[in-house]
């Protein structure tokens, strides 16, 4: 009952909070606003990231400014009454000036509906665009970060790039949660891959910062999105090309901890294109330890402690390869196809593995040991896609296809010392190949209802064929040169075979009403078909196909001045990736071994989520209040053997559910100066549902984390740039996992007409090494453990541009298929006139 009373209280709180704020952004003080919708006057495409600039009519003096989102849109305020001229400007088009707008207090909100702007042909080179692009962008559905302006994930991956991105947190393992939750659906550009849905924290480090161009963070997806991820879905859009002419962009980072090269090339030659890139990365010097305390207790007998001290080396070197090819085949049908391989090599040494076990503190036995772990992969994504365009606006069929394959072998060797690091007593090797294959293929068609532009249907489906493979082997030898010795064990040595097949079909449909008012709603069935086996034995594995209805809803009202309050509704589903399901059991750490269940069930999780946006002066505000509830919940169980080894395995047992508030604001401090931050809590409940006193467990309590990043520029093409982010204790079921922090500087130089850039950055300067502090307590085990990573590290960046690209004769059309979902708006309101220039 108090959970209740407390989400109860918790919702009430948020929703008077909104209210008031509501209330307080359309207060007595006057705020005058400009919007309108950027168009290409050829093909009436919208311009996304068009400058819009607006003038003092008398001195031409820049007074306030935006820049327009992915559907041209845009809206500037934080500015008073009086004369002004609105000023356009974009890569290859003629700027645009409009006639005076006259600004009075009878005249605040002025639409100026669609505005269309004239190419011309001209080379990058001889351009140059005013104003800065905004980081973070807020859409009815979503939240978009815009990596590609962001200077201090030079030289970095993925998971660089989301630990600057609001509602999410990424540990210093790559490990990504949103909004307290690790069961999210990745994609990229759209699209799933067998490389994430081995591994997202291995699939991150795989992909360069300097190839993102913006990562979406959806948290109430509607039906056209796969109903995989309890907490939501993140599509990490990588860049693009559209342009003719030719082009080879490099990029290179060299510092203490890890150095990369990349080199990508484009050309575009009238309807036809082709991009081919690579990029590599090591990473070296990645030094860090652990100390780990057990205490085994026993209640008809003496506690057990154990202790556990190494030092921890790791060495990695990724690479990732791709070509992709676009082909217009007339004004209305466009083909395009990509290949994309990647590679992954980690190496991790724990060295003077000490373990010591006391008995009612004498000490009964002390072990030395070294471990070798290599995990190694690679992984191959084949797409292929067609789109249909029609003459009526928003209507759109599209195909596509995708295979994708990952290997992933995960090896160990645990070298026993006899007393001296001379002597090796005995050795165990594990060995286990585990293969991740997919095929997909997707139809979706998009279509305007009726003649009025505010109601729109979508419908497709979908089918995934998904096999997962793992291959293990056991093996032990004496002494140093000892031949390794298979163990002839179905339990140890064996192959296991997951096949599953995901049929699904969706439709969605979106209103516009009583002018302000938005609601889409939608429903998704999926029906799940798994036959799993062992090869080589009879082990059980008999897995029940089923089928879920994830229903959807989102509905948004537009208020004065801009502000936006949202509320949506939305049930998604986690099935056990290949981590929880792999019967392969990892006596890396002989004190604590870890074994899948291929036997698990999905995991059910209902979204609530309430959100209000609004706009003070030049700098945007967002809160969201959101309620959680897990069933099903994978939870780890844990048993202790009879010589002290704590094993651990997962069942569907938990029930999870999370309160929440998120608040983030971009601010624009000036021209040149701005910042972004946010601030993220929640209360957590977790609890098993077990009555078994030596296994029940239950924990709650708050969990915040916070983000800050900061951007100057500076004279003569200078900019610098700031970034921190902090994650306090994040409560578990069974203890709680330790808060870190990490932060980073950069300063960055342009050369050569903007062609080259060149930087210096530093990340954690201040700190040698950086500790974790996790806790995991049951009825029979107390632990405590630190964890110590040393990331400082200084690095230098060097990026060119060889070519030179021009918009001449492209055409900006939608390539494959989209996520995006529609965005209201249109020739409403006063038109101004505009001029070219």
């Amino acid at each position: 009952m108090k959970y209740q009373l407390l989400i109860l209280t918790f919702l009430l709180f948020a929703a008077s909070f909104i209210n008031v704020m509501a209330q307080t952004g359309s207060g007595q003080k006057v705020v005058y606003r400009i919007s309108g919708k950027i168009l290409d006057a050829d093909t009436d495409e919208p311009i996304p990231y068009a400058a819009a600039s607006l003038l003092d009519a008398e001195s031409m003096q820049s007074v306030a400014g935006a820049v327009a989102d992915l559907d041209g849109e845009f809206f500037i305020t934080g500015f008073k009454d009086g004369s002004y001229i609105l000023q356009l400007s974009f890569i290859g088009f003629e700027s645009l000036n409009s006639q005076p707008i006259e600004v009075a207090p009878g005249n605040t909100d002025i639409k100026l509906g669609n505005l269309k702007m004239s190419q011309e042909a001209l080379g990058l080179e001889e351009v140059t665009v005013q104003g800065q692009r905004s980081l973070i962008e807020e859409k009815v559905d979503r939240t978009i970060y815009n990596a590609e302006n962001d200077k201090t994930t030079i030289g970095g991956d993925a998971s660089d790039v989301l630990r600057r991105v609001p509602m999410l947190s990424v540990d210093l393992d790559g490990n990504v949660s949103m909004r307290g939750s690790t069961n999210i659906l990745v994609l990229i550009d759209g699209k799933q891959s067998a490389i994430v849905a081995n591994n997202i924290a291995d699939a991150l480090k795989q992909i360069p910062a300097e190839e993102i161009k913006s990562v979406e963070v959806i948290t109430s997806p509607s039906a056209k999105y796969d109903a995989e991820g309890t907490g939501g879905v993140l599509n990490i859009i990588t860049k693009k090309n559209n342009l003719q002419g030719a082009s080879l962009n490099i990029n290179s980072s060299a510092g203490l901890r890890g150095s990369n090269l990349g080199l990508n090339a484009s050309l575009k030659r009238g309807k036809m294109g082709w991009t081919l890139g690579g990029f590599g990365r090591s990473g070296y010097n990645i030094l860090g330890s652990f100390d780990n305390t057990q205490t085994l207790m026993n209640p008809e007998g003496e506690n057990t402690v154990i202790n556990q001290t190494a030092d921890t080396r790791n060495n990695m070197l990724f690479g990732r390869y791709n070509l992709g090819w676009d082909y217009e085949l007339n004004k209305y049908n466009f083909l395009t196809a990509s290949v994309s391989v990647g590679v992954r090599n980690m190496r991790n040494r724990q060295d003077g593995l000490l373990t010591e076990t006391f008995v009612e503190d004498m000490l009964e036995s002390a072990l030395l040991r070294d471990v070798n772990v290599d995990n190694l992969s690679n992984n191959v994504d084949v797409n292929f896609n067609y789109t249909k365009t029609f003459e009526t606006p928003q209507k759109e069929f599209s195909i596509s296809g995708l295979y994708s394959r990952s290997n992933n072998n995960n090896d160990f060797v645990n070298s026993l010392y006899n007393g001296t690091f001379t002597d090796i007593a005995s050795r165990i090797k594990n060995e286990n190949l585990g293969i991740n294959e997919e095929f997909t293929i997707q139809l979706d068609y998009v279509t305007p209802v009726g003649n009025s532009g505010n109601q729109i249907l979508e419908y497709g489906a979908k089918n995934i064929l998904r096999k997962a493979i793992s291959e293990f082997a056991f093996f032990t030898a004496d002494g140093s040169d000892g031949e390794f010795q298979q163990v002839d064990d179905v339990v140890l040595s064996n192959e296991f075979n997951y096949d599953q097949n995901v049929t699904a079909g969706y439709a969605s449909y979106t209103l516009g009403f009583l002018e302000n008012y938005t609601v889409k709603a939608g429903l998704r069935y999926e029906y799940t078909n798994i036959n799993a086996d062992f090869k080589n034995s009879e082990l059980p594995a008999d897995i029940p196909s089923y089928g879920t209805f994830v229903p959807s809803v989102n509905i948004g009202r537009k208020l004065a001045n801009g502000n936006m309050i949202k509320a949506a509704y939305n049930r998604r589903i986690q099935r056990p990736s290949l981590q929880f399901l792999n019967p392969n059991i990892d006596q890396s750490n002989q004190q604590q071994q870890s074994q899948g269940n291929p036997l698990l069930d999905p995991e059910l999780t209902d979204n609530y989520e309430l959100a209000y946006s609004t706009f003070v002066g030049g700098s945007s505000l967002n809160f969201t209040s959101y309620f959680r509830n897990t069933t099903g919940s994978i939870q780890p169980v844990r048993t202790v053997s009879d010589n002290d080894v704590i094993f651990t395995t997962f069942e569907n047992i938990g029930n999870e559910r999370a309160v929440g508030l998120s608040v983030f604001s971009n601010i624009n401090i000036s021209g040149k100066f701005s910042l972004n931050g946010s601030i993220d809590s929640y209360y957590a409940m977790l609890t098993n549902g077990l009555e078994n006193p030596m296994f029940a467990a239950s924990n709650e309590g708050f969990v915040v984390s916070g983000r800050l990043f900061g951007n100057y520029t500076l004279p003569k093409n200078w900019q610098i740039q700031a970034f921190t982010f902090a994650r306090g204790r994040a409560v578990q079921l069974q203890g709680s996992a330790g808060g870190f922090m990490m932060y980073g500087l950069n300063l960055n130089k342009q050369f050569n007409e903007k062609r080259g850039s060149i930087g210096f950055g530093m990340e954690n300067f201040f700190t040698r090494e950086f500790q974790i502090r996790n806790e995991l307590i049951t009825p029979t085990i107390m632990q405590e453990s630190i964890i110590g990573m040393r990331n400082m590290n200084f690095k230098i960046n060097f990026s060119y541009r060889i070519g030179k690209l021009s918009v001449e004769g492209s055409r900006r059309k939608k390539r494959g298929v989209t996520n995006d979902d529609m965005k209201e708006g249109g020739d409403s309101g006063a038109g101004a006139v505009m001029n070219s220039n």
